[in-house]
């Protein structure tokens, strides 16, 4: 049975990716019918960015085991584990300033460990994760890929570079642009090509 986890960085006001997000959950469960959906609504119930305890916890292999020990890594320790038990991940986004808004920046520092997602030696970091499809809707209210793109776009290469990291590779983006000029059937019909695609 396939497990989906569902990243929503979306605040409520961000109707957008919240509805490619969960356009895209549903094509996967249209694909999966007996999949299992774990949800985790980061615009809803935003993560705590990382406390002192948890950096101090980093800082060397002693640290790291009494960190374990005492729990400033229980919450990094527990959405590592969701993303290791899903088969597919759905993370869903507006693009915020040309990059990831912060509540998904907070999901990433947590999920990011070092010997524990992620090996590194002299020759670079190493992925510690199978990986998996992540498939990632982004909204955006103006054009940054493809013909027509004005503004710079340093959120798909920041994804690429921290999933990376811990080893998920096969990341698909599905851009839905240009939200602050297109009418709602206009929006649709973008949604449903992205969607096709998958």
């Amino acid at each position: 049975m396939k497990k989906i986890l569902h990243v929503d960085c979306s605040p409520r006001s961000a109707s957008h990716s919240r509805r490619l997000s969960a356009a895209i959950v549903a094509r996967m469960r249209a694909k999966h019918p007996n999949a299992i959906v774990v949800r985790r609504d980061l615009g809803m119930e935003p993560l705590p960015h990382a406390e002192p305890g948890y950096a101090t916890a980093l800082s060397s292999p002693g640290a790291m085991a009494a960190g374990l020990a005492n729990g400033a890594m229980r919450l990094s320790e527990q959405l590592i584990q969701e993303v290791e038990a899903a088969d597919i991940l759905v993370i869903g986004t507006p693009m915020n300033n040309f990059t990831v808004p912060s509540v998904l920046k907070a999901w990433i520092d947590q999920i990011l460990r070092i010997g524990r997602t992620f090996s590194s030696s002299r020759t670079g970091k190493a992925g510690l994760l199978r990986d998996r499809p992540v498939f990632i809707g982004i909204a955006s209210g103006g054009v940054f890929t493809g013909e027509g793109a004005n503004q710079p776009d340093f959120l798909t290469p920041y994804l690429r570079a921290a999933l990376g990291c811990i080893g998920l590779t096969s990341l698909h983006f599905l851009p839905l642009q240009a939200t602050a000029f297109l009418d709602d059937e206009r929006l649709a019909a973008a949604r449903e090509t992205l969607l096709a695609a998958i």
